[in-house]
């Protein structure tokens, strides 16, 4: 049976507290937790859900990764993953810095179809693939939107920054990915696109909300509507428009504000009526079946677990969903499990999910925390579990 290390989610938590100079009681009173809930999760009895885990970062005032242990380097040397982070990261540090008469950029038409393949690959979850050809798409791209602007190249750019984002973002490096986000920033400014930049504040809402600061979220995500033009009823722009208040619904969840979430919800499958499946427009996703699938994330957020399990089981995945999303999916539905006392059936949608996609699966915070909270329900680990558990590092 495998056991619990002294470096979990609980015992930093315990450290970050002292640091702050609090009692475990103080720490209670500063959360919407209890404080039996708190001392279970310090000491390793209870897993550490997102959402608490966001609710203690925000009241230690600590980036929640501090707290979550990410980036997980070990296995992100495993799988030679940690090896691609520096090109990334030099290549977004160099952007303003005009033409390089040393780099030789493909036609401009191929770099578009790289950009958008980049998309590809992360909503396939390669995020391998993605991270390893980012570097050269970013820096081809960024020379020769300096060499002959074009808004097609701009907004190519900003493509290759998004994606940029969703890979570091999904391997733990949350700072790079803010980078990445102003760059995106920069290249729609430049693209005059307002459908990109409502899909930065769209990215930049969910910062806020990995973070608990649901209401500066919320503000994000209002921002990203009025970046839209109210004239536009293109497909695109009803996607973006859409896509943001399906952010929108699980940041008032988490907030509790359980009224604006279903309003949200409502919002977003008004949208989705209009424009059908969209999951391919700007590779966000956007259809009502991921309507449904949000809708069980807030009730899932507001801890009202029965009814998101109910929500889950009912939901039918069609086969062209993208596997990221198919995984996601199947981590929240894990968690339910697990938290409504069904470890069999919960230890089965992780598998699941590392079928599906099994680089995101690893790193996924949420992943982790529930096989930690898997071996704790188990009187006899099954050798599934132990295999599990192996796998994503404990």
């Amino acid at each position: 049976m495998p056991t619990l290390d002294d470096d979990h989610t609980g015992t930093r938590i315990k450290e970050q507290r002292k640091l702050a100079r609090l009692t475990q009681r103080e720490l209670a009173d500063r959360i919407p937790y209890s404080y039996s809930w708190l001392t279970q999760v310090e000491c390793g009895a209870r897993p550490a859900s997102v959402d608490f885990l966001a609710a203690v970062a925000r009241a230690l005032r600590i980036d929640v990764t501090v707290l979550t242990g990410q980036p997980y380097v070990p296995q992100l040397q495993e799988d030679r993953l940690a090896e691609l982070i520096r090109p990334i990261r030099e290549s977004l540090d160099l952007y303003d810095l005009g033409d390089d008469p040393e780099v030789i950029a493909r036609p401009g038409v191929e770099l578009v179809a790289a950009a958008d393949e980049l998309c590809a690959h992360v909503r396939a979850t390669h995020l391998h693939t993605a991270a390893v050809a980012l570097p050269d798409v970013v820096t081809e791209l960024t020379v020769s939107c300096w060499r002959t602007p074009t808004t097609e190249l701009w907004r190519a750019l900003a493509s290759a920054y998004r994606t940029a984002h969703d890979v570091t973002v999904k391997l733990g490096y949350v700072d790079l990915a803010s980078v990445a986000l102003d760059r995106m920033g920069w290249a729609s400014e430049r693209a005059s696109d307002p459908c990109l930049a409502a899909m930065r504040q769209y990215f930049r809402s969910l910062v806020y909300f990995r973070e608990g600061e649901y209401t500066i979220g919320l503000r994000l995500v209002r921002s990203g509507h009025s970046v839209l033009d109210p004239a536009d009823q293109s497909r695109k722009a009803l996607t973006v428009a859409g896509q943001l208040h399906l952010g929108g619904s699980v940041l008032a969840a988490r907030a509790e504000y359980g009224g604006t979430a279903a309003a949200h919800i409502a919002s977003a499958r008004e949208y989705a009526g209009r424009a059908g499946d969209a999951s391919r427009v700007h590779w966000l996703n956007f259809s009502p079946t991921n309507v449904d699938l949000h809708e069980m994330s807030v009730a899932m957020e507001m801890r009202q677990y029965d009814e998101a399990l109910r929500q889950a089981k009912a939901i039918k995945l069609p086969a062209s969903i993208a596997t990221s999303r198919r995984a996601h999916y199947l981590i929240d539905r894990a968690r339910l499990e697990m938290e409504l006392g069904r470890p069999e059936a919960s230890l089965k949608s992780l598998w699941a999910a590392r079928r599906a996609a099994p680089e995101q699966t690893r790193y996924h915070p949420g992943a982790r925390e529930t096989v930690r909270g898997l071996v704790h329900l188990s009187r006899r680990t099954p050798e599934s579990l132990g295999s599990m558990a192996a796998w994503v590092g404990m």
